[in-house]
Formats: structure tokens, C-alpha cells, sequence
């Protein structure tokens, strides 16, 4: 097979604003190095972590909520999920269903042709439970935005399924997410689960995680949304922010709290959260800064988990759920590569139920 020395790629130039993201129709194309594979990138799925990084709103001097436009008080130091600096240009972009068409050194040639999805999650080879030496697929390396895009041959995971491209491209950060969180929170079929923000890639993947687990689900979405939301097959639907959580919850006691949204709704959150429960967050969209009464942390025995880095598993148990139809994606809507600015201007409005792709 031929292969093209240069590509199609949005490539991004610094932190900001969309307009950092630049447009290249002869952008280099790469090679595999040993232990990697080259993809044939087939769709792309978008997700916050790539308007965050490139907005630097990760950086701890931006207390503000997730926003498509730069924030002029980042720090240099800490833009990004791991508080470290990034290297630009940069080819962002995680979310990456495609084909492998060549492989690097010490790899199986008999890999080229699988169809495959990204494990996100770059680790040391020689210690992948450390947590302090892992990077993101399209941070701390260039990512699925563009036409071909390479990546360590064991983040490459095979995918048997008659879900289009674009479906399974819906699939890898959302619900790899959603997953660690539940595995982080231990959530079983005794757990009833509150789910804000459940319109949205991580709360819809957690909505069928968890009842895939066998809890009870409660979903919270604005109200328009509710039809979409329902199909995701939770047991209640619940107002995004209603006036008084705890009357609208009625009789269900609820166990855990999977939360990517966070902001001024929070100390309500946590107020029904029962004795013993667990709160577990991935994320901050409505802002990162919340207020917590430290008497209802201590005084109900609750327990505060942070979900960032996953187990190598967890992408490795997704591909099976997949496989077995066991969950479902949510495709918003798709756009070309090169209209990855409205892409992620839709995305960012938060006016769509489920995940939103590009397409190469």
C-alpha cells in the first residue's frame, strides 16, 4: 500500500481561542516508530479535554467554566490535565476509530487492516499502574484531528463490531471515563446513582454503565432534552437544576454521585447525597470551584473520589461491552475535519444529547 507523505490536519498552535487551530493540507504525514502502528484516522470524537487544554482552562489560575475562548490568566506552568506544559504545534484530538495501515518495528505486520479504537491512556510500558507517568493521546503526543495519526501499538485496540466509524468514535474517552468513574466509586447493583449532566458523552455513557452494573440510575438533563435521555434507559429524569433536589428525589436515597459538571449547583448535590455515599468527579464543566461544608463530609461518613488516570483494563472491558452489544453510542452529529471550528463551538453550547465526531 501507498501511503501519502503529507496529510490533511488541524493543527493547533498555542493555547487560546478556536483560531489557534489552523487548517494544513500538506502537514507531514507520520511514521510508526518501533512498538507503534499508524492509523488511517476514519472519524474523530470530540471531547472537553481537547477545548480545556487548548483554552488552558486545566491551568489553576482559571476558575471560570469551561469556555471555547482562551483565558487570558493561564499559567504557563499547569495548562493542562496533568499541570505540566504542552509542546505545540499540536494535533489534539483522542476520540480516534480507524484502520491500521503500517507498523512500526517489533509489531505483528499482520495488524495492518484491523479495525481499532484509541485507549487514550499513554503509559510507561515498564510501570503502567503509575498514574504520575502517563500522558493523553493528542496532549502529551499528537492525536486523531488529522488524516493518519500513530500511537503505541497496545493503545490500539481491536474492535469487531457493525457500528459505523463515526459510532465508535463516540465511545473511547466518554465511556472509558464514565467507566473509571464507576470502578473508582465500586458501584453495584445496590447503588442508586445520580447522574448530572446526563445529556452529555460522559453523563450518557455513565447512565448505561450503571445500569449495565445493575443500579438504580437517575438522570439529570434540562427538560427538552428528556426524550433523548430516556433512550439511554435510565429509571428516573430529573430537571437539570431543580429548586428542591431532595422533594424531586422522593423516596430514592441516593449512593453515589458520578458529577463531570460541578459549579454553583454543587453543595446541593452532595446535600442528598446519604450516609456513607460516594461522590465521584471527572470533570467541571459549570466551573470548578464549589463550596463544601466540611460538617457534611465528616458527619455522614462520605467518600470524595477524583477519576483522571484509568487501569489498562477498563478500555479493554469497553471494547467487550461493545462487542456484545451490551451499550449503545449516542451520535449527536458529525462535520468534516475541516469544519472542526463550528464542530467544537456545538460542542462547547452544549446543545446536543450524546457525542459530536469529525470526519477526515
Amino acid at each position: 500500500m501507498t501511503l501519502p507523505d503529507t496529510m490533511n490536519a488541524m493543527v493547533t498552535m498555542g493555547h487560546g481561542g478556536p483560531d489557534k487551530m489552523v487548517w494544513q493540507a500538506d502537514w507531514p504525514r507520520p511514521d510508526p516508530e518501533a512498538g507503534e502502528v499508524l492509523i488511517k484516522v476514519a472519524a474523530c470524537g470530540l471531547n472537553n479535554t481537547d477545548v480545556n487544554t487548548r483554552s488552558g482552562w486545566y491551568s489553576k489560575a482559571v476558575s471560570g467554566a469551561t469556555s471555547d475562548s482562551g483565558h487570558e490568566d493561564v499559567n504557563d506552568e499547569d495548562p493542562t490535565w496533568g499541570a505540566a506544559p504542552i509542546e505545540f504545534p499540536r494535533i489534539q484530538g483522542a476520540d480516534v476509530c480507524g484502520y491500521i495501515v503500517a507498523v512500526g518495528e517489533g509489531v505483528d505486520s499482520e495488524r495492518i487492516g484491523e479495525r481499532v479504537i484509541s485507549d487514550n491512556w499513554l503509559r510507561d510500558p515498564h510501570d503502567p499502574d503509575n498514574k504520575s507517568k502517563s500522558g493523553y493521546f493528542g496532549s502529551e503526543r499528537n492525536g486523531g484531528f488529522a488524516e493518519y495519526t500513530t500511537i503505541p501499538a497496545s493503545n490500539a485496540i481491536t474492535v469487531v463490531s457493525d457500528l459505523s466509524d463515526a459510532e465508535l468514535a463516540t465511545l473511547s474517552c466518554s465511556y472509558s471515563t464514565a467507566e473509571g468513574m464507576l470502578s473508582r466509586a465500586k458501584v453495584t447493583q445496590h447503588d442508586t446513582v445520580l447522574v448530572p449532566g446526563a445529556s452529555g458523552g460522559v453523563g450518557g455513557a455513565l447512565v448505561q454503565l450503571a445500569k449495565r452494573r445493575g443500579a438504580c440510575v437517575i438522570a439529570m438533563a434540562s427538560e427538552p432534552k428528556h426524550k433523548e435521555v430516556a433512550e439511554l434507559g435510565p429509571d428516573h429524569i430529573l430537571p437539570r437544576d431543580p429548586a428542591d433536589l431532595r422533594k424531586a428525589l422522593g423516596q430514592e436515597k441516593v449512593t453515589v454521585i458520578a458529577d463531570v459538571v460541578g459549579g454553583s449547583y454543587w453543595p446541593a448535590l452532595i446535600d442528598v447525597l446519604e450516609r456513607g455515599g460516594r461522590y465521584v468527579c471527572s470533570g467541571a464543566i459549570a466551573g470548578p470551584m464549589v463550596e463544601l461544608d466540611l460538617r457534611t463530609l465528616y458527619l455522614r461518613d462520605l467518600s470524595f473520589f477524583g477519576s483522571t488516570v484509568i487501569p489498562p483494563e477498563i478500555t479493554e472491558n469497553l471494547v467487550r461491552y461493545i462487542e456484545a452489544g451490551e451499550i449503545r453510542p449516542a451520535l449527536a452529529a458529525t462535520y468534516p475535519l475541516s469544519e472542526l471550528h463550528d464542530a467544537q463551538a456545538a460542542f462547547v453550547a452544549k446543545q446536543h444529547t450524546g457525542n459530536i465526531v469529525v470526519i477526515p
